[in-house]
């Protein structure tokens, strides 16, 4: 699917703008290649250059990527485009590997989103230029590429990561989209391998700047559980759990290229776009900042608060149990307060770190699974009954569904199926979607801090209701507007969201 405003799109190419880098792919018909816009190689004639929505729809009309700007390399905007959000939680599931396996297709896919299979190949036609079966394997297609180009990792290894479900299958993708087998687009070939669990990979995640780093850090060094995460410096690093398997992940910023830096160590290489995933959620690399800052800026309230952090994100969870457990731990309490509490809960029941797999000293344990909590005496954690009692029943419909935590349907529905839980209420459950469920419209209205920030002139607070009403403007991006606010009451002196 061709955009429609080609001249456009030549003139982002011509000048190698970077504000279109992740919005559109250019194929070249003189070459079959498709680029970025920013691609360092000489500019195509005009007559010759084809745009697309998204490396998918590039791929799918018979462009290979190109070697030297490295398409799967560029910010992740996709999600972002038109304004779908089942286009975007589908995105999210394929990025975990939905549509991995033998019996992961479209119509299972629809089925986790509650839509039909024929209406989600139109949506992914109309804002993405192609099917849900091509974007998944264009994404398998380009992380295999990044795992060669910037790991040490066997070519096995890389094949079983990257969700190809045979080595042959993954070679013969390779021969046919590249003309060479996957070895080739190795760099220095000569080098020794490594693999994922003996030594870690490092990889690069690039986002659209700008990006408040000290922010992100700031909200994450406020709520480190002790034993399961840690900031030192301007590094995040915290322990990872899928299934029985544990291992660690460490993050930091490299400013200069608009890329985080994650290195991971873990036994399984197919939990790997598992724990990248979640790495991009958690510091919303993904976003498309200035479109959601140039929206809540034409509120004249929000508009300041936007200039002065023009790069703020919305922090995620990591994982949705996890996030849940914290929110309830934080009802009525302090950050501190709930910070304390998570430490006890993951010293009574969280599973000890082989030292082995440890990054550092300090990651020595990982946040309790729901059958952990669910089989643990909460009793000693020093905490009202009726919360501990939450914590059970949160952990019990976590085990009842596996998708508890995962985009399903709309965010009415996400939440309707969050307050169904004993002891989860509206706040509650808007701040689970809001951070693990990366619903963007998501706005918990009755939270204190947000309350407290939206208040006139005279210090006069709005009822949530009034706030709620005053947030409309702000759709769909009022979770980003939730966090200018946190921000805000933050620079007041309070710890907050």
């Amino acid at each position: 699917m061709d955009l429609l405003d080609r001249e456009a799109c030549y003139r982002a190419l011509v000048t190698r703008d970077p504000r279109f880098d992740g919005r559109i792919f250019v194929g070249v018909t003189s070459t079959g290649i498709y680029c970025r816009p920013v691609c360092p190689a000489r500019t195509a004639k005009f007559e010759n250059c084809r745009f697309f929505a998204s490396a998918a729809a590039a791929q799918e009309a018979g462009f290979r990527p190109c070697l030297r700007c490295r398409p799967e390399t560029a910010p992740d905007l996709a999600s972002w485009r038109g304004t779908s959000n089942t286009v975007s939680r589908a995105l999210a599931l394929i990025a975990d590997g939905g549509m991995d396996g033998d019996e992961a297709g479209v119509e299972a896919l629809a089925d986790r989103l509650g839509v039909g299979d024929r209406q989600l190949r139109r949506l992914f036609k109309q804002h993405l230029g192609a099917s849900p079966v091509v974007v998944a394997q264009t994404r398998r297609v380009l992380f295999a590429k990044q795992l060669i180009q910037e790991t040490r990792m066997p070519m096995a290894e890389v094949a079983l990561a990257a969700g190809f479900g045979s080595i042959r299958r993954f070679n013969e993708t390779f021969h046919d989209l590249f003309r060479r087998p996957p070895s080739a687009l190795r760099r220095r070939a000569d080098l020794p391998a490594d693999s994922l669990a003996a030594s870690g990979v490092t990889l690069r995640l690039r986002y659209r700047p700008p990006y408040d780093w000290p922010a992100m850090l700031a909200y994450l060094r406020a709520r480190t559980i002790a034993g399961i995460e840690e900031v030192v410096g301007e590094t995040y690093r915290r322990s990872v759990a899928d299934g029985d398997d544990l291992g660690t992940v460490e993050i930091r910023h490299e400013p200069a290229r608009s890329n985080l830096v994650v290195l991971v160590r873990f036994p399984s290489v197919r939990a790997l776009p598992g724990i990248l995933a979640r790495v991009r959620r958690v510091f919303d690399v993904g976003a498309d900042i200035e479109a959601i800052g140039a929206h809540l800026s034409q509120d004249p309230f929000l508009a300041p608060l936007v200039a002065q952090r023009p790069g703020l994100r919305a922090p995620g969870g990591w994982d949705g149990f996890e996030l849940a457990v914290r929110a309830v731990l934080g009802q009525q309490v302090t950050v501190v307060a709930a910070r304390q509490l998570a430490g006890r809960l993951v010293a009574l029941c969280g599973a000890t770190l082989p030292e082995a797999d440890r990054l550092h000293p300090a990651l020595s344990r990982a946040f309790p699974s729901p059958e952990r909590v669910a089989a643990a005496d909460l009793s000693t954690l020093g905490m009202p009954g009726s919360r501990r009692a939450t914590l059970t029943a949160l952990a019990e419909a976590a085990i009842a569904d596996p998708q508890l935590f995962h985009p399903f349907g709309t965010i009415e529905e996400a939440i309707a199926r969050l307050r169904s839980i004993r002891g989860i209420g509206d706040w509650t459950a808007q701040y689970i979607a809001l951070r693990a469920l990366r619903e963007p419209d998501a706005f918990p209205a009755s939270d204190i801090g947000l309350l407290r920030s939206a208040a006139d002139d005279a210090g006069i607070r709005p009822s949530p209701a009034d706030l709620l009403q005053r947030a409309e403007p702000w759709r769909p991006w009022r979770a980003y507007a939730a966090q200018h606010l946190w921000a805000r009451d933050a620079g007041q002196g309070v710890v907050n969201g």
